[in-house]
């Protein structure tokens, strides 16, 4: 039977391997992912966002089907991060976002059109930088940040690499604590899929979406990859805890939610 260093290698010896490699193929992508206009422009706004909201805190909004069962009214006044297709709920929510993140390849190549069409600062993967028209004003573009799929760690300056650990949620975290949020609570992040299968595969939808919170978030056609759990709760363990090291904490609010990492607290009890 062919083996594969999957099986031979041991979980951290595998782990090391791919961020190995995953260092090496990087290192074409480096000129460009600091000297590029578009990132420099970039880099720029992140320094004028660093502790632009200190002391404050902010609400993370997950895209789970939990958030029927939340009174996102509550939140038209707070500071809020929405993600990926959160915007197909603005006019359900009243109000939209203070910020944008999506970092999938996904969802970016996808809807490219309708995340250059929202107001407020967006922020995507560097790499996703192709879906846009190279001669896009540079006051048009999004942010971009420079995220990859390994080498695990919490960035606290989010101007450098970011590690994605396969959810956008875990960027948000970062880019919260970048602008300086010293109270984040978490909502919608229901870490439960109907869909099952392998993480991070690819796959067409053929109906409504069960998983997030509008039937047409992934609606019928839509590619999107499946989640990946494991690594998503490396991530937030890495959060939880440079967050507590530095004073400051992380909540989960999320409804019926199956996350186990950061401290619960109900949702109607903040406000």
């Amino acid at each position: 039977m062919k083996q594969t260093l999957k099986s031979i290698l041991p979980a951290p010896a595998l782990q090391f391997a791919r961020d190995t490699y995953d260092g090496i193929r990087r290192l074409p992508q480096l000129p460009a992912a600091y000297l590029h206009p578009w990132r420099r422009e970039s880099i720029r706004r992140l320094a004028e966002l660093k502790d632009v909201h200190k002391g404050k805190r902010a609400f993370i909004i997950g895209n789970g089907p939990s958030l029927k069962q939340t009174d996102l009214s509550k939140l038209k006044n707070e500071i809020t991060f929405g993600m990926n297709r959160i915007y197909v709920m603005f006019s359900e929510m009243g109000f939209q976002t203070t910020y944008f993140c999506s970092i999938n390849d996904l969802v970016i190549e996808q809807f490219s059109a309708d995340i250059l069409a929202l107001p407020m600062p967006k922020f995507l993967a560097w790499r996703s930088h192709r879906h846009f028209d190279p001669q896009l004003p540079i006051a048009k573009i999004p942010t971009f940040l420079y995220t990859s799929y390994t080498g695990p760690r919490f960035s606290p300056d989010v101007r450098g690499r970011v590690w994605e650990s396969a959810t956008v949620t875990n960027v948000a975290l970062q880019l919260a604590f970048h602008m300086g949020i010293q109270q984040v609570i978490l909502i919608g992040v229901d870490h439960n899929f109907t869909s099952k299968g392998e993480a991070n595969k690819t796959v067409v939808s053929t109906g409504d979406d069960p998983n997030h919170v509008s039937p047409n978030y992934f609606g019928k056609g839509i590619r999107w990859q499946l989640p990946d759990l494991d690594t998503s709760e490396i991530g937030y363990a890495l959060a939880r805890d440079f967050y507590q090291k530095s004073g400051r904490e992380v909540l989960d609010a999320t409804v019926g939610g199956k996350l186990t990492i950061f401290p619960k607290v109900d949702y109607d009890s903040l406000f």
